[in-house]
């Protein structure tokens, strides 16, 4: 029962493949200008390692998007990468307008920091911040906080 999915956030196919096609637009622009006229030598290797880090990040976000986020009563975890965070280490889920976190998403503050992780376009972690969203669907990441917000809520009784 423990291992009962509760939400899932998976990549929109559309907002997917928009990211990625971007970051490959941007990587494409960059090596061409990199090329078609070189300017001095210093920023023409900047620009190429600027379009090779795009290119590389597109590739990044096109095999992360194809994992999804899963919420179960004791975890949230990646169906790659596996768990992210246990639901007794979050401290708060922070849906607010302000808030650094991803679009579409939310941020989750932990009791103590892990280590460092990035699903472009789903999810990253640094220290005791972890934003979840980017191309997910609003819909998905929403209910996925209110689920962790009720679970908050539960564990640490209402105010």
């Amino acid at each position: 029962m423990d291992d009962e999915i509760l939400a899932v956030v998976e990549a929109s196919a559309i907002r997917r493949w928009m990211g990625i096609a971007m970051l490959a637009f941007v990587a494409f622009l960059v090596l061409y200008v990199a090329f078609a006229t070189p300017p001095d030598l210093l920023w023409q290797i900047f620009l190429m390692l600027v379009g090779g880090i795009a290119l590389w990040t597109a590739e990044r976000m096109r095999r992360a998007t194809t994992a999804r986020l899963e919420l179960t009563r004791t975890e949230l975890r990646d169906s790659v990468a596996g768990t992210i965070v246990a639901l007794d280490d979050i401290a708060t889920v922070d849906r607010g307008t302000f808030a650094f976190k991803p679009s579409n998403g939310f941020l989750i503050r932990t009791k103590k920091p892990g280590a460092r992780g990035w699903r472009p376009g789903l999810w990253w972690r640094m220290g005791r911040r972890i934003g979840v969203g980017g191309v997910a669907a609003a819909h998905q990441t929403k209910a996925m906080a209110e689920a962790l917000s009720m679970h908050l809520l539960a564990r640490d009784g209402a105010p």
